[in-house]
């Protein structure tokens, strides 16, 4: 069992912001607690009867500071394809699989390069 850090950047005012999941609920939250994630952040998807933000996978969001408070604590790092391949495993879905293999092999998957520190500076 184990919990995971995708190296997505997506901006979100001034934070960067990437995902970590689990293989279980429990150990998404015993990681979410450790590191300071306030479990009202959980996103899931919508009617399963637990308090969350609707999304399509149980996950957070969270900042890169996070991001290094739950490698340091064991996550597993993975790249931009984790989520979708982690979903595809518990689907059985072997097409996708296949296809991110694929991508994979080609190169695809690093991380957005780094923001570049001058964007968004006033003139």
């Amino acid at each position: 069992m184990s919990v995971y850090v995708d190296n997505a950047k997506h901006p979100l005012g001034r934070l960067l912001m990437c995902h970590m999941w689990a293989d279980t609920r429990a150990e998404l939250f015993a990681m979410a607690d450790r590191i300071g994630v306030q479990r009202k952040w959980f996103q899931r998807p919508p009617g399963i009867g637990i308090a969350g933000m609707d999304a399509s996978w149980e996950h957070f969001d969270i900042a890169q500071s996070k991001r290094a408070m739950a490698v340091a604590a064991g996550a597993i790092e993975t790249d931009k394809y984790g989520p979708v391949e982690f979903t595809a495993r518990l689907k059985g879905d072997q097409a996708k699989l296949d296809q991110i293999a694929a991508l994979r092999a080609k190169g695809f998957g690093a991380g957005a390069p780094p923001a570049d520190p001058k964007q968004g500076a006033l003139l």
